[in-house]
């Protein structure tokens, strides 16, 4: 396998429930029906750290010692939660529900904290409240605890990415069986200062709320549209060498291809990256090749992409895919981000519920039971931005950026 080719795979824990199924009609049903397919956004909450009060946002009791990012977290679940509907959750029961959440430094300020703590006067002074949270796997586990989501509990950390990657590899997982709907999305708190990062650093949270179009079709819900992600590595040793951008273009077109897109339709891209030489690589390949060659024969150019200068997390990538949501139907957006140490994902909207496909309007290639065309393809569905406390519209989520811890669960 040639370095360009070499797949990213984000390490993950789940905790996964047993194959019964317990709940009322609505999981009798889910037990006699396959895996979740044609998969919808059917709401979408953005939460920024400005002015953001958790009292307004979550409540006046029991969210006082949470970490931020986990109040943002929550907070935009909340407001993603609301869009979707009044019966979102009680539509399938708590073991087909399942969560993934991306964070770049969610634990930073807290394992700063932390340190310093233990430096100074040692660990018996750690807050039995907050240590727990040294875990980023932990920052999570309260919204899981709270709308009983037993299905799986996924947390991905790699730079830049992981935010996508946890909408990626959530739906991945609903192809294969393990729920039959999703709550993912990405949070990040400020970093301090002199930390790497800290002058880009991201706070606030995006949540996407994913479930069957025909579940959703039933109890009267709106589909907001459809997402696809599909990640990959760039070795920066290839993306610095003269042949850097070829290669580059060669796996954006894979990844475009996987996910449905035809060349022949018109798409707008918004590029989030970095001056490292991966960053460059895509940003050379995407103005100077794909989209060039995304107009053969004549047909309508797609345009120059929007280069969004990348903060220090993975946050500003689901923020912008929320963005691309509020798009008139039809009006497919890839949104493109890439790190310096080689992760590159991509991740094609299609607003308004109109089907980018394969195998069918709204099915993946895994749902199709298509081995994936190279590392890891998987799309899944987008929604609106909606209003609630501590909510901002559906752009950059209020964020700068946060930088990196790059362990995955």
């Amino acid at each position: 396998m040639s370095d360009a080719r070499a797949a990213a795979g984000p390490r993950m824990t789940t905790k996964a429930a047993p194959p019964r199924r317990v709940g009322g009609e609505a999981n009798e049903e889910a037990a006699r029906s396959g895996p979740a397919v044609g998969l919808v956004v059917t709401g979408i909450g953005t939460v920024g750290a400005d002015g953001f009060d958790f009292r307004t946002a979550l409540g006046r009791h029991g969210y006082k010692y949470l970490p931020a990012a986990s109040q943002y977290f929550l907070a935009a679940a909340k407001c993603a939660l609301a869009q979707a509907g009044p019966d979102a959750l009680e539509a399938v029961g708590p073991e087909e529900r399942g969560a993934a959440v991306g964070t770049n430094s969610a634990a930073v300020a807290l394992h700063h904290t932390m340190d310093r703590t233990v430096t100074a006067t040692g660990a018996g002074d750690l807050s039995p409240v907050t240590a727990p949270y040294f875990s980023i796997n932990l920052f999570g586990s309260r919204l899981a605890t709270e709308h009983d989501l037993k299905g799986f509990n996924l947390t991905f950390t790699s730079p830049r990415v992981a935010g996508l990657e946890a909408l990626q590899n959530g739906r991945r997982a609903l192809a294969t069986g393990r729920a039959r709907w999703l709550l993912a999305g990405a949070t990040e708190e400020a970093l301090p200062e002199g930390e790497p990062g800290a002058e880009t650093s991201e706070a606030g949270a995006v949540a996407l709320v994913l479930e069957p179009e025909t579940a959703a079709r039933s109890r009267g819900a709106a589909a907001l549209g459809r997402v696809g992600v599909r990640s990959f590595f760039l070795p920066p040793r290839v993306a610095a060498s003269a042949e850097g951008a070829e290669r580059a273009a060669a796996l954006l077109r894979d990844a475009l291809d996987a996910l449905g897109h035809r060349p022949d339709r018109p798409l707008a891209v918004t590029a989030v990256l970095d001056g490292s030489p991966v960053g460059e690589a895509v940003a050379a390949a995407l103005e100077e090749k794909v989209l060039d060659e995304q107009a053969p024969g004549g047909r309508t150019p797609a345009g120059k992409p929007e280069r969004v200068p990348a903060g220090a997390g993975a946050l500003e990538p689901v923020a912008r895919v929320a963005a691309a949501l509020g798009a008139p139907a039809g009006h497919v957006h890839a949104v493109v981000t890439a790190a310096a140490e080689g992760n590159v994902a991509v991740c094609l909207v299609t607003p308004g519920g109109a089907g980018v496909t394969l195998g069918g309007p709204g099915v993946t290639s895994a749902e199709a039971g298509v081995a994936p065309n190279g590392p890891g393809a998987t799309p899944d569905g987008p929604g609106a931005t909606p209003d609630g406390p501590g909510a901002t519209p559906g752009g950059a989520a209020g964020a700068e950026a946060s930088s990196a811890e790059a362990s995955s669960r």
